[in-house]
């Protein structure tokens, strides 16, 4: 039995305006249409004897992957998805820590866990596969096995791995020691030395050894780990499918990753050399290598009219980009945001994120369009007391019964069928119908037909921030 474990999170700055901290680097979707959390869920579920598919997440982005999961179904064949919901974000060995408390109940402690980045790209799925297939008789031995990756330059942004004698088999080898990132000097070292390796960031090992070692190497955090856990099955729910981390124990676990805790102290290790492509899409660079270039080097992934241009990566979401006399650009447009950057300092763009938290400006967090468990809503346009959404409610959803303090409603139902509750009314609105919700009324919107329902919303007040609401009841326990 396999159980890929895919853990899922971070902002991603450095793909801003793309990726942010409401929308992050897991859901950025490639020019196929697939988002690099799908696309890592299609890999997992690409492979043999899958029991489930376990996602370790925010609690906040459930909603989201679930939905990313739901989209590939058909190509998933009998793999089931299942969520282990973080209160916040912790690093990779409590996530791991705690995934392997809950695969160990429920599959037992011989279940081989394939651990796996959720912003990850490989594209070779035969070869990862086969990789994946070596790895697994290690695990079952007792190692550790990470995955590493041939360097094909003396990169300084990867960790790296020395390796020694091969294992048993021939398809692994000895861990000699972990690397952290290195100078220049060192990355071409490590290249002509010819046994180092890239780290991955990817493991397989049983659930029974992982647990064991980060007992014997990480005590403290295995009994805050054991803690957690027996308090998280506490709370109910349904952990073959849902289950939300304790979140007042969750806070005694370490912030520490899998590397620094277990895989740097332990004599278990080894590691498989990888066949397969792969890429951590850690920079606009790095995507911009996804799309076949021109005979100047442009590319270009939407709209756009370029004179005299060179070397430069395009991707718009809507509005024409023309560029004139440019070379060695990345230009990224959003509908809220545009990113100028020369290829050279891409890695600086996590510094416009510094920048718009200090600022309090909400394009670090969210994009135009936001999602919710019910649907969907999109800021139009809006001022210093009015603000135009575009509301879009799945089939059968229902916003939660809430309140403002600061603001009124106009509602105009474009298509589909609304069910509105306002204060002690109880009624429907047809398509080219409105109604008026004032400010302090108690009031729900819901779906009741089978298509979607869209509307256009019309806030005005003294204040309009997200955060002027108050749930009384809610289908997605936020209330």
């Amino acid at each position: 039995m396999l159980v890929p474990v895919v853990l899922s999170g971070g902002a991603g700055t450095r793909l801003w305006p793309v990726s942010r901290e409401g929308h992050p680097k897991p859901f950025m979707r490639l020019a196929d249409g697939l988002s690099l959390l799908q696309k890592t869920y299609l890999r997992a579920g690409g492979l043999e004897h899958v029991a489930e598919i376990l996602t370790i997440t925010n609690r906040d982005y459930y909603f989201k992957s679930k939905d990313e999961f739901q989209e590939l179904k058909g190509d998933l064949g009998n793999a089931g998805a299942s969520f282990l919901l973080e209160p916040c974000g912790r690093n990779t060995a409590p996530a791991i820590a705690l995934g392997a408390l809950r695969i160990a109940d429920l599959h037992g402690s011989d279940t081989v866990m394939l651990v796996l980045a959720a912003d990850h790209l490989i594209q070779d799925q035969a070869a990862f596969a086969k990789d994946v297939g070596h790895a697994v008789p290690l695990a079952l031995q007792g190692k550790l096995v990470t995955f590493g990756i041939r360097p094909t330059a003396p990169e300084t942004g990867f960790g790296y791995i020395e390796y020694g004698q091969a294992e048993a088999g021939g398809h692994g080898y000895s861990v000699k020691r972990f690397a952290e990132k290195p100078s220049l000097e060192k990355a071409q070292e490590y290249l002509a030395a010819g046994n180092y390796l890239w780290n991955s960031g990817m493991f397989c090992f049983t659930a029974g050894t992982i647990l064991a070692q980060l007992e014997q190497h990480a005590p403290d955090l295995y009994s805050a780990a054991l803690a957690c856990w027996e308090a998280t099955k506490a709370l109910g729910g349904e952990p073959l499918r849902m289950a939300e981390i304790d979140a007042e124990s969750f806070a005694d676990l370490s912030d520490i990753s899998i590397d620094y805790a277990i895989m740097e102290k332990s004599a278990e290790v080894a590691v498989v050399p990888a066949h397969f492509d792969w890429s951590d899409i850690g920079s606009w660079n790095a995507v911009s290598e996804l799309t076949p270039p021109d005979e100047q080097g442009n590319q270009v992934l939407g709209e756009a009219v370029l004179v005299n241009a060179a070397n430069t990566y395009i991707q718009t979401e809507g509005r024409l980009i023309a560029a004139v006399g440019v070379d060695n650009l990345i230009i990224v447009e959003t509908p809220d945001a545009v990113l100028v950057a020369n290829r050279d300092c891409t890695q600086d763009v996590k510094q416009v994120v510094q920048q718009l938290k200090h600022m309090r400006h909400d394009a670090y967090r969210l994009h135009r369009t936001v999602s919710r468990p019910w649907g969907t809503y999109t800021v139009l346009e809006e001022g210093s007391r009015f603000k135009i959404k575009r509301i879009e409610v799945k089939p059968g959803a229902s916003l939660s019964l809430q309140m403002h303090h600061h603001r009124s409603e106009h509602w105009v139902v474009v298509s589909g069928m609304a069910k509105v509750v306002n204060g002690e009314s109880e009624f429907l609105v047809n398509t080219n119908e409105s109604t008026y919700i004032p400010a302090g009324h108690q009031h729900r919107l819901q779906n009741p037909g089978v298509i979607d329902l869209v509307m256009i919303e019309v806030q005005s007040g003294e204040y309009l921030g997200e955060d002027d609401i108050q749930r009384f009841e809610d289908s997605y326990g936020r209330a």
